[in-house]
């Protein structure tokens, strides 16, 4: 698994195809997947944020946190595109950031992206950092809705 500088500096079409869909609203926005303690799947929607070379989210207490605690296993995928069938997938491994160094530079990000909202660093404080490091990338490409030939380009991480 790599970082996302590591998987750009390796794939700069796919890391930069997958944040243009990942941002593709101006912020952020991704549906991340989990795996329930039972091994039953969980979908949320969650706000990634790009920072420093790295891929993080600030999580909410909750159960999708607690699958991330546990395992650490997740699956991210960009939201709908309005005009056509363009996907960003993302699989890897995602690990809470203890280091209290990184968490400013990604509050900061978090809310320059969103300054059109009344949000702070305080609404943050209950969050927790998470690092997501990449396994897999799948980019889907089509012309359109109902494309009956989408491409899809597959990327793995170099094995360690």
């Amino acid at each position: 698994m790599v970082s996302w500088q590591e998987f750009h500096g390796t794939r700069p079409d796919l890391a930069d195809a997958a944040r243009a869909l990942l941002y593709q609203f101006g912020v952020g926005l991704a549906f991340l997947a989990t795996t329930r303690r039972d091994g039953g799947p969980r979908v949320h929607p969650i706000c990634p944020v790009l920072a420093d070379g790295r891929l993080f989210a600030l999580i909410v207490p909750s159960p999708k946190l607690e699958d991330l605690r546990r395992n650490g296993g997740f699956a991210l995928h960009s939201f709908p595109c309005p005009d056509n069938e363009d996907a960003a997938y993302l699989t890897g491994r995602a690990s809470l950031v203890g280091d209290a160094a990184i968490r400013p530079a990604v509050v900061r990000q978090f809310l320059s992206e969103r300054s059109q909202l009344p949000i702070s660093e305080t609404d943050l404080a209950d969050q927790t950092l998470v690092e997501f490091a990449i396994e897999t990338c799948l980019i889907t490409t089509s012309t359109g809705h109902g494309d009956p030939h989408p491409v899809h380009t597959v990327w793995h991480a170099p094995a360690p």
